[in-house]
């Protein structure tokens, strides 16, 4: 994973990730005030988003191109994020990718800011989801 960058993308460059998301018919969305991470090599080969919430921020549209899965991309993408933020972070997620997030320091949660709460149980009308937490030390 050497030859891989992890890097913010500046606002002005959002549409490049929106791109990527098209490109593979993605349903993620890089959204408006959302903090844009991506994994490049000579081109965008995944990305997310963190956005600001009470007290941290929510992880959000993560996807890695399908021939770069299983090679570490998504870890490595969350851990260089990660380390750029202040506060703790949560996610949603399908049960079966739990595993996943857990190895990387996530942990399941129901304590979430009122935002996130109300928005999880909205989507849970449609969708199975647990939420995580990356916990930040006190």
């Amino acid at each position: 994973m050497p030859d891989i960058q992890f890097l913010p993308l500046p606002d002005v460059q959002r549409p490049l990730l929106e791109k990527f998301y098209r490109a593979h018919r993605s349903p993620m969305r890089a959204r408006g005030e959302a903090q844009m991470w991506v994994a490049r090599r000579s081109e965008v080969i995944g990305g997310m988003c963190l956005t600001p919430v009470a007290g941290g921020h929510w992880l959000t549209g993560l996807f890695v191109a399908p021939t770069e899965r299983g090679r570490g991309v998504a870890a490595g993408l969350i851990a260089a994020a990660l380390t750029s933020v202040e506060g703790n972070v949560w996610l949603f997620c399908e049960p079966e990718l739990s595993g996943f997030y857990q190895r990387l320091g996530f942990v399941e949660t129901l304590q979430l800011p009122q935002e996130l709460a109300s928005r999880l149980e909205r989507y849970r009308q449609t969708k199975r989801l647990v939420s995580l937490a990356h916990l930040t030390r006190q």
